[in-house]
């Protein structure tokens, strides 16, 4: 019997309680760039994505991540950042900034809020002024930056490796 053998889909790990992320998204220029992020959400266990609104979704891309997955509309993202530091998450933004901290050494709160910033323009000042703390991943050659939904997901991973049963 070979020691390894091919399996498509396993069933998916249990949680021992959920997720206390969510993913804050600004309008973003791509569908394709939330639909990824939405499907990430779905595997690894987020339940709760805030996007700005107008904005549209590739069924393609998110598959069956929508059905588990709560995607709110919202009109402006600093209302929404107050409020959810109210609930008691600390936000993080993700963009490169003076005096952000780097991903390889950061901590995640249990309760996290993680700000996306948009694909060119990144996080303006109104919503950097509602975050907590900035994280950056490292680029070591060009572009100097990733794809919102790359970035996203290199960040959701380090809070999950952190945080890995919920």
């Amino acid at each position: 019997m070979p020691r390894f053998e091919h399996q498509r889909h396993k069933i998916p790990s249990e949680l021992t309680s959920e997720r206390e992320l969510v993913l804050v998204c600004p309008a973003l220029k791509s569908r394709v760039n939330l639909s990824r992020i939405i499907r990430l959400a779905g595997c690894f266990g987020i339940q709760r994505v805030i996007a700005c609104r107008p904005f549209s979704l590739d069924s393609d891309i998110t598959r069956d991540a929508l059905e588990f997955v709560q995607v709110e509309s919202r009109g402006a993202l600093v209302p929404v950042l107050k409020r959810l530091k109210t609930d008691g998450y600390q936000i993080v933004g993700l963009e490169q900034t003076t005096n952000s901290s780097s991903l390889y050494e950061f901590e995640f709160p249990k309760r996290t809020a993680l700000l996306l910033g948009h694909e060119r323009l990144g996080i303006p000042a109104d919503q950097l002024a509602q975050v907590n703390e900035v994280i950056e991943i490292p680029v070591f050659g060009k572009p100097m930056s990733f794809n919102v939904a790359t970035a996203c997901t290199m960040a959701v991973y380090e809070y999950c490796r952190q945080n890995p049963t919920g």
